[in-house]
């Protein structure tokens, strides 16, 4: 950090957060802009942080019955025709390729050539494919259920690109079942919403808001959109994973038919449902800080760091073997099931700019040893969650037992604090001037930070939810779950004046 300089970040989120939110990403080396205009290459901290969720979001699904498979990244354009809804949703977004092969030409330059004599979509998303696959798959009752999740990357092309909350090529998973019956599907998409859910909540402690989509926001050809809402720093809501009850819609479409119990020729109930790379930028802006990333234990790709301190090389023999012994007896404890992940920094450069390396990739809890601390028995221990200057000189021993207990410690502590400033700027609204003037900056040159989730009664149709979202640029993000959010008794719209049973959330979105 610069001498004289507040924060490692700058500027701050308060001075302008779409810029902070940029250089927290590029001071934690998390990602760059690639050379293909819109893809993003994810560097070793960033792809060790996607490695957690997945292998963490992966158990989770084997836990409730789901298998992984693959399938194509091309799908041919005649799969998506016959799913008119579904490619109306996506066909601004698709990639397609028309050649499989190239040529030099005259001026030294790759031609394409060799026309295909179909077309292929770049994969924006697997249904159609996948319905294939479970149309072949699928002859009897005794053949159902399928559940089936897949691991890879897609392509949507984005216009507005910005690392990790949207690029044209993103990873994610996608999950895709089919069912004997209706209560079956539906069973498995509240099934699956609620994994997301906790995910969320308990990993990533991020207090996420579930409820359905309205029908202006579903995803295209489902009967029902299920969603896990985020509020980040900005007050803006990142919609951070979705689940899909797609009834017979696709089926019918893909041919998924079974023999019965009854010897009867039956559609499936399918579902669908994903999460994607878009919960690495969602963690960011939900937890980081003017100085960096701020990590949640659970998914740090290094829990504990230790650095040593060696101010003259002939103190690398004395210090570099205690900190060895330290990394071993750490890695022995077990955090939520796993051994602790522990690195020891032993770069030949000065101790203050490991130190605020570290600070910047969130890290959550570092060790500071060097001979004067050997000398005293103790260690120098800082957590993420706290400033950085703040400092415990503990004995080394002290450290290990309690390193389990302070690891949850910060990761309650991170998702408390997020809890409180969620509900700190969520706001019940009862008219349409308090709803303008709450999603209005002040001063409309130099946007500040302002809104939030704003709970109203509505009973309006999809045409006025696009009519606010052209005038103030919101969106229904969901008709929440819980109760107590949504409220039981009926009032009237704020919009129209009709009857509303309970109350959505309404907020700017990214």
């Amino acid at each position: 950090m610069a001498k004289g300089q507040k924060n490692a970040i700058s500027p701050t989120r308060e001075e302008d957060f779409p810029e902070w939110y940029q250089q927290v990403v590029r001071n934690a080396d998390l990602a760059e802009n690639s050379e293909v205009r819109g893809c993003m290459v994810i560097k070793p901290w960033g792809y060790g942080l996607w490695e957690k969720m997945q292998q963490q979001l992966d158990r989770m699904f084997k836990d409730t019955g789901h298998k992984n498979a693959y399938f194509p990244l091309l799908i041919p354009v005649s799969y998506l025709e016959k799913e008119a809804t579904h490619v109306e949703g996506f066909a601004t977004e698709c990639a397609v390729v028309t050649h499989h092969r190239l040529e030099l030409n005259a001026d030294g330059k790759m031609v394409p050539s060799g026309k295909l004599t179909e077309p292929y979509v770049i994969r924006p998303t697997s249904e159609t494919i996948i319905g294939a696959a479970f149309a072949r798959w699928t002859q009897s009752y005794r053949d159902l259920p399928l559940l089936i999740n897949q691991w890879a990357n897609v392509m949507r092309w984005e216009m507005r690109p910005r690392l990790f909350l949207r690029t044209a090529e993103f990873l994610w998973q996608e999950g895709h079942t089919a069912h004997e019956t209706k209560e079956e599907a539906i069973e498995e998409t509240h099934k699956m919403h609620e994994v997301y859910e906790t995910f969320l909540r308990d990993h990533l402690a991020i207090p996420v808001i579930p409820g359905e989509k309205t029908e202006a926001e579903r995803f295209p050809g489902a009967l029902n959109t299920f969603t896990v809402e985020a509020m980040v720093q900005d007050r803006k809501a990142i919609q951070a994973g979705t689940s899909h009850f797609l009834g017979q819609n696709f089926s019918k479409a893909a041919g998924i038919e079974y023999e019965s119990r009854e010897g009867k020729r039956e559609h499936a109930w399918t579902t669908s449902w994903g999460v994607s790379t878009r919960m690495i930028g969602t963690l960011l802006m939900a937890h980081a800080d003017d100085d960096g990333l701020v990590l949640p234990p659970r998914v740090a790709p290094t829990q504990v760091v230790i650095i040593p301190v060696t101010p003259k090389p002939e103190h690398r023999d004395t210090v570099l073997p205690v900190c060895e012994d330290l990394a071993a007896k750490l890695k022995g404890q077990i955090f939520h099931g796993s051994p602790l992940e522990v690195e020891i920094d032993g770069r030949d450069i000065g101790g203050g700019t490991k130190n605020w390396e570290w600070i910047k990739k969130g890290v959550p809890v570092r060790i500071e040893i060097g001979p004067r601390d050997i000398e005293k028995g103790s260690v120098a221990l800082s957590r993420r969650d706290r400033g950085p200057k703040e400092k415990a000189f503990i004995p080394g021993d002290e450290a290990v037992s309690g390193i389990v207990d302070m690891l949850q410690e910060i990761q309650d502590g991170l998702l408390a604090r997020a809890t409180e400033f969620r509900d700190q700027h969520t706001v019940e609204i009862k008219d349409m001037d308090e709803f303008r003037k709450f999603f209005t900056p002040k001063n409309p040159d130099k946007p500040e930070i302002h809104g939030g989730f704003a709970l109203v009664r509505w009973a309006g149709s999809a045409e006025d939810e696009k009519t606010l979202q052209t005038e103030l640029g919101v969106t229904v993000r969901c008709i929440p779950k819980d109760p107590a959010i949504r409220g039981e008794a009926k009032g009237k719209c704020i919009y129209t004046g009709k009857d509303a049973e309970g109350r959505v959330i309404f907020a700017k979105s990214y």
